[in-house]
């Protein structure tokens, strides 16, 4: 009977070699889906120590099989990439020069806008008395990474809450 040996000599690698192993060991895996079409491919995020380490193709979706496109290949470029603005940046109606504003000042300018632009043009009636309560001046589109849960929650902010009537999104996935 033919057997193999059993590796009992030194290996000829080096002890930097042999010390080395994956950068994705020991990293938390995070389950997503690709930010940038309504296909909705699967990806793997690495982290260690609270950063970004690699964005990777999931291999047990059933839409991508672990592939990616350029796109979402080039994924964790975006998210690390030095260039990337990481902070409200605003210009103000007719100048030419960007400001540098607070997250809460962005959110608070964005509900006064909302709410202005709800009470410019909210319809209670229309003109036969039939109750309608809604607003048709601005919509809501999602996009391609919004689940159901989160579609049912942006239904009910934006139309029950707000009186939306435009709600769409890019998919539903």
């Amino acid at each position: 009977m033919f057997s193999l040996p059993i590796a009992s000599k030194p290996q000829p690698f080096s002890p930097q070699t042999a010390a080395k192993s994956s950068r994705l060991r020991g990293a938390t895996i995070t389950e997503s889906v690709c930010p940038y079409c309504a296909v909705g491919c699967g990806q793997l995020i690495y982290t260690k120590g609270g950063q970004l380490i690699d964005i990777e193709g999931d291999p047990r979706s059933p839409v991508n099989e672990g592939t990616l496109c350029p796109k979402g290949a080039n994924a964790f470029q975006l998210a690390v990439n030095p260039h990337r603005i990481t902070q409200v940046l605003y210009r103000a109606p007719y100048s030419d020069k960007w400001e540098t504003k607070s997250l809460e000042w962005a959110l608070g300018r964005i509900a006064e806008k909302v709410k202005d632009a709800r009470d410019a043009d909210f319809k209670t009636r229309n003109a036969d008395g039939r109750l309608l309560n809604h607003v048709t001046s601005f919509g809501t589109l999602g996009g391609a990474t919004i689940d159901n849960e989160e579609n049912y929650l942006i239904k009910k902010l934006f139309g029950g809450g707000l009186g939306v009537v435009s709600i769409e999104n890019q998919a539903r996935i």
